[in-house]
């Protein structure tokens, strides 16, 4: 099988391997694209950290705090030029989905084209009016809707003009003093951490089993040929699981402005600053255009 520049180029951006290891990869493994990312990793050649590919689709992250619907949304919509991205009526049209979804709490992207919204067409319509006005294809690709109160505050954060969006939600006992230090201090740093460090889970018990379990596999395979016993290859194999959640997982990560603490150590330190019992409950970081290939048919309304 002939393997293209293509293919070793889309395999590097994936790992941060080199050429001539991602095109070995990919002949070893018969093109798989899946494969040959995992034949990477059981070298020790590819990184853990770049866990996803991207396809450069335009479009804009957009979040809305909509106090009236008690409600906070993040949303991707998708163009096909970065151009129209930045026009104030493709920001206008954006900014609409997202206050419908908020109202409407729609389940799906699917569920959210068929709803209707208060001039009486659905969402559908409207996208195809706006497909029609600015003459581009779109599609609402995704979106995480949070109730707003209940004893937690949200906190949204839009990175490099829309790019990279957060949503993080933060349990504490008394709301009142969400608007005061260091709580506003707290809140805002993890929301900017979160978009730095591109957490996959909040917590280590949130890593599905067969995740753990194809890393301890990974680990294994990466410790062949030392001459060490079974048990200590075991333990480092633990060890290199342990570095995984370190990485993967919210609470486990060094804080990117001060690496001596961890996100779960700078938000004991804040709740004990605030005489409060602080609680990262959940977060949605999204990346414009992250792990998806759109084609024209998908693009279509």
């Amino acid at each position: 099988m002939q393997i293209t520049a293509e293919q070793v180029s889309k395999l590097r951006e994936r790992t941060g391997a080199g050429m001539m290891d991602c095109k070995k990869a990919l002949t070893e493994n018969a093109g798989d694209f899946d494969k040959a990312v995992e034949y990477l990793r059981k070298k020790g050649i590819a990184s853990a950290a770049k866990k996803t590919g991207r396809t450069a689709k335009e479009g804009t992250v957009f979040s809305l705090i909509d106090a009236d619907n008690k409600a906070a949304v993040l949303v991707e919509v998708n163009c096909e030029t970065d151009f129209v991205a930045k026009t104030e009526n493709f920001q206008k049209f954006v900014a609409q989905i997202a206050k419908h979804i908020a109202k409407a709490n729609p389940e799906t992207p699917a569920a959210l084209l068929a709803q209707k919204m208060d001039a009486g067409k659905t969402v559908e319509d409207f996208v195809k009016e706006g497909i029609a006005s600015l003459g581009e294809n779109m599609m609402v690709r995704r979106f995480v809707r949070y109730p707003l109160g209940g004893g937690k505050e949200v906190k949204s954060y839009i990175h490099m003009g829309g790019k990279v969006g957060v949503l993080v939600e933060v349990a504490l006992a008394n709301t009142g003093k969400a608007t005061a230090e260091p709580f506003t201090t707290f809140i805002r740093d993890v929301s900017m951490h979160i978009a730095a460090a591109s957490p996959l889970y909040l917590k280590s018990d949130e890593v599905p089993a067969d995740v753990v379990s194809k890393e301890k596999e990974i680990a294994l395979a990466q410790l062949q040929g030392q001459n060490k016993p079974a048990d200590v290859l075991e333990k480092i194999a633990s060890g290199k699981i342990n570095k995984y959640f370190e990485e993967t997982c919210l609470l486990k990560q060094k804080f990117v402005k001060d690496d001596k603490k961890t996100i779960e150590a700078l938000t004991n330190e804040t709740g004990k600053a605030m005489g409060e019992s602080l609680a990262i409950t959940r977060f949605t970081r999204y990346v414009l255009g992250e792990g998806v290939e759109v084609t024209s048919e998908e693009t279509q309304h």
